[in-house]
């Protein structure tokens, strides 16, 4: 015996897990065998490291089978899938929510807020009722573009019919780069063998996908919006001179 060889009594106390739900496990196939000894199973590293990942992969949604059938095929790749699963679960961008109540609403927008308006701005994603008349703003940058837009003058049903016509153009960009992930980088992950190093560097892709599709898209938008405005204000600007032709 060594320092890191546990019963199983002394197993489920350093994890937390109860004695039941090991054996559980090991019936299930989810833990490898302990080692026996005089007729005493003995746990290691290896095991606390096994319990630990189907906690957390619990935590993340996964059922027992699912995490019985991720271990089946890729062993050794446990944790380094978790973490792919957790880049591609995470949001995209920082932005942290803000909270109003329907008061904050009409007070930021002058008092545009219609019941059909917020109707139509909780369908967009702009805001999230919670109840009592309060709403969560999921992003408060496009929730400040809307409100300076209405400050110059535009009303707000025209600026959410913008909105609904961002979401659309960024819904078929998203649905592009996701296709480009999945064909390219994923199946080079079932073709090649789920290892940990394929793992690792599939997470380490969508990391870098994150800042990419954003900075592709703005840089995207920046030269169609400047062609747009240079066509129709130069036709604007030319129609006083035709005139006077």
């Amino acid at each position: 015996m060594t320092d890191e060889e546990l019963t199983i009594d002394e197993l489920a106390r350093r994890t937390g897990v109860t004695v039941r739900n090991i054996r559980a496990h090991q019936s299930r196939g989810l833990l490898p065998p302990p080692v026996v000894r005089a007729r005493t199973g003995y746990y290691g590293p290896e095991h606390i490291a096994r319990l630990e990942l189907i906690r957390e992969m619990q935590a993340e949604g996964f059922n027992l089978r699912a995490i019985g059938r991720l271990i089946e095929h890729n062993a050794d790749a446990g944790s380094e899938m978790l973490g792919f699963t957790r880049s591609v679960l995470s949001p995209f961008g920082a932005e942290e929510p803000e909270y109003l109540d329907r008061a904050g609403l009409t007070e930021r927008f002058g008092g545009r807020w219609e019941p059909k308006l917020i109707a139509r701005a909780e369908k967009l994603g702009l805001i999230v009722a919670l109840g009592d008349d309060r709403y969560e703003v999921p992003s408060p940058a496009l929730m400040r573009a809307g409100e300076e837009v209405v400050a110059l003058g535009v009303p707000l049903d025209h600026a959410l019919a913008v909105v609904e016509q961002i979401n659309r153009s960024s819904q078929s960009v998203a649905d592009a780069f996701i296709r480009l992930f999945r064909e390219d980088v994923l199946r080079r992950v079932d073709q090649e063998g789920a290892t940990p190093e394929r793992w690792a560097a599939a997470a380490a892709a969508v990391e870098r996908l994150r800042p990419l599709a954003s900075e592709a898209l703005l840089a995207g938008f920046q030269q169609v919006m400047t062609r747009a405005v240079e066509k129709a204000f130069g036709e604007e600007i030319a129609k006083p001179a035709a005139g006077r032709g």
